[in-house]
């Protein structure tokens, strides 16, 4: 069974402070451990050209790329939600996310964790979470 990862975890709760979220009101926070075993985080990043704004997932992806270069790779990803009222909200990385994930990742068998409908915490592996994932078979940095 997959587990999650409870600094990852603490990591994308502290974050999503940060969020700025004026439309939806909904603060995400991601946290990605790189292979090398570094820890980067993002929020969402709302704009009112609505396409324009910034995933959690894809800030610290992006965090990770900039702090580790073309050999970035993530080995975990945990990623919590809140609405502004500061009830917590069940969220999974979007389809977008989920393909900048699979990406970066060190293989289809990494947990996502992520709130849930239920309450409880789900921790998926990547490929459960991203079927039939697209691969491009020449990648950069590999």
């Amino acid at each position: 069974m997959t587990r999650p990862d409870p600094e990852l975890l603490a990591a994308a709760h502290a974050v999503l402070i940060q969020a700025h979220a004026p439309y939806s009101g909904l603060r995400v926070g991601a946290a990605v451990r790189s292979a090398a075993g570094e820890v980067y985080v993002g929020c969402n990043v709302e704009n009112a050209a609505f396409p324009l704004g910034n995933c959690a997932e894809a800030s610290a992806i992006a965090a990770g790329v900039a702090g580790e270069g073309q050999g970035f790779r993530i080995a975990a990803v945990a990623v919590q939600a809140e609405h502004a009222d500061g009830t917590l909200q069940p969220v999974s990385p979007c389809g977008g996310c989920r393909q900048r994930i699979r990406e970066f990742a060190v293989d289809g068998a990494i947990p996502v964790s992520f709130p849930w409908s239920d309450g409880a915490l789900k921790t998926l592996q990547l490929d459960e979470l991203l079927p039939y994932s697209f691969e491009l078979q020449v990648r950069p940095g590999r």
